[in-house]
């Protein structure tokens, strides 16, 4: 599975198989088309009610992206680091969920 290491600047990192990779890019690519048709619908002067749900569209999708890598996150990394003992990422976990939620 993938495997959180630290990068030169200090931060984490976490490295994720071509197939996690492409998969979460190929959700972001769509993301942003449909961010790009929401500026056209603005520039085309669309209706309203139109363009709220292309909005709610993008919400839905960037909610999805989210719910995936945070199973991949709690799978992976979070498993990895309870059972090495480095409990603190149940707290590191419990904060990204207080603003996913928000």
């Amino acid at each position: 599975m993938s495997e959180e290491k630290t990068c030169c600047c200090g931060g984490k990192k976490t490295e994720r198989t071509e197939a996690e990779r492409t998969k979460l890019i190929h959700r972001l690519n769509r993301i942003e088309g449909q961010i790009r048709g929401l500026r056209g619908m603005i520039e085309r002067d669309a209706y309203c009610a139109d363009v709220l749900v292309q909005s709610a569209a993008v919400n839905a999708a960037v909610s999805a992206f989210e719910r995936e890598l945070l199973a991949s996150h709690i799978r992976g990394c979070v498993v990895r680091d309870i059972h090495d003992g480095r409990d603190g990422v149940a707290d590191e976990l419990v904060d990204v969920l207080q603003k996913l939620i928000k």
